[in-house]
């Protein structure tokens, strides 16, 4: 039980930062298309994670 909450903790991690990383590659232009400002990436990742 605690291996499976930790691996799942560990699994939202890495997909948060992997989001927060390749949002913050694109251009300020290409967020815009997105509806998304550069502040509110961490956001995002969260709600991704």
């Amino acid at each position: 039980m605690f291996v499976s909450l930790l691996l799942s903790k560990l699994r939202a991690y890495l997909r948060y930062r992997e989001t927060v990383h390749e949002l913050s590659r694109l251009s300020d232009r290409e967020l815009d298309d997105l509806g998304i400002s550069r502040y509110e990436i961490p956001g995002v990742a969260r709600g991704v994670a």
